[in-house]
């Protein structure tokens, strides 16, 4: 693989110094949105209510973080001004309310947002969560299929990193039902695998995997290291975790098996500020918590990838020249085109 000059620099500004991600989640709608609108007994959550927590995130997380992840809809909006010019960004795509059909889960874009206007607003790469199950009915799986290509294309025509992410979900027929956005109870490893598999392929355009314990977290054990190495060598590409709702230590036991399989951080939410926000509406013990505990392991597992993790640039799909510069001659204007 050879790195593009807008994605190279991409991958430079969401990593620290040594080449690993410690990218911070604050996109997250349903997740922050539903216990505002419940305690507050409201139909929506107030948006100032749901800003005012992600710019507090934003505020409190970021010296922590390598990047951080933004939604266009709260946090952007509220928190630009404070966002530290040092750190990466990374913007979301996808609307989080999805169309649940019978045959399974299909994603769309957010209304009135664009691979450009990521682009065109200073980010160094776009953002796409898209629900999978391999097991799902055709028509689904090409319609995410056609999804995803489509965003692929988008970032290398605005020459900008797609970071993707992959979480498998119930269908109908399974036991374990829930529209929430956590790590779906007794899941098919096998369904973790063939997804990264199906969406490593070129086609696709994914510069970075975001990507779910291929086993329940909960119950993961140093047995489940081969099957992480098996997710590391299925993705072909610089790979991070998400939490998906993970409690701080299985979160930390994930974080040790895919960073011995190769992987090369994290991109995590709910693991390192949940237990903060659980303290709504109280703003002053919300903020004392993010910048105590939720910052101290943030900390933590930062150190834990310090020691761990593997540089994205070391990561062999580049050979031995694909993370540097692709032009080194008078011709880069010229070799360097648009695309139509």
């Amino acid at each position: 693989m050879q790195l593009s000059p807008g994605k190279l620099q991409g991958m430079k500004r969401l990593s620290d110094k040594n080449g690993i991600f410690k990218m911070t989640a604050v996109d997250q709608r349903p997740p922050i949105k539903k216990p505002i609108a419940e305690f507050l007994k409201t139909q929506e959550a107030p948006w100032v209510e749901v800003a005012k927590f992600k710019s507090l995130l934003i505020e409190s997380l970021q010296d922590s973080s390598s990047a951080l992840l933004l939604d266009p809809h709260f946090a952007i909006p509220s928190s630009m001004d404070i966002l530290d010019s040092k750190k990466g960004l990374v913007v979301t795509l996808e609307d989080s309310i999805f169309s649940d059909t019978k045959g399974g889960r299909i994603s769309s874009s957010i209304d009135h947002w664009s691979v450009s206007k990521i682009k065109r607003m200073g980010a160094d790469a776009v953002k796409v969560l898209a629900w999978y199950r391999p097991d799902a009915e055709r028509k689904v799986l090409q319609a995410q299929q056609d999804y995803v290509q489509k965003v692929g294309e988008e970032c290398f025509k605005y020459d900008i990193l797609f970071l993707f992410e992959l979480l498998v979900y119930p269908l109908s027929k399974d036991k374990h039902q829930t529209k929430d956005y956590v790590e779906m109870k007794n899941k098919k490893t096998e369904h973790v695998l063939k997804s990264v598999e199906e969406f490593s392929n070129h086609k696709y355009g994914v510069d970075v995997f975001k990507l779910e314990s291929p086993v329940n977290a909960s119950e993961i054990s140093n047995n489940d290291i081969n099957v992480f190495n098996e997710m590391g060598k299925l993705a072909g590409r610089p790979w991070v975790m998400l939490s998906a709702g993970a409690g701080k230590e299985d979160f930390k036991k994930v974080l040790e098996l895919a960073f011995k399989a190769g992987c090369s951080g994290f991109l995590a939410g709910r693991a390192i500020w949940l237990d903060a926000f659980l303290n709504y509406p109280n703003w002053d013990i919300i903020k004392q918590q993010l910048l105590g505990p939720s910052n101290d392991y943030l900390k933590e597992i930062g150190k834990i990838a310090d020691n761990n993790a593997l540089a994205w640039n070391e990561h062999k799909c580049y050979g031995k020249s694909g993370s540097s510069f692709p032009f080194n001659n008078y011709e880069f204007r010229t070799q360097y085109r648009e695309i139509n």
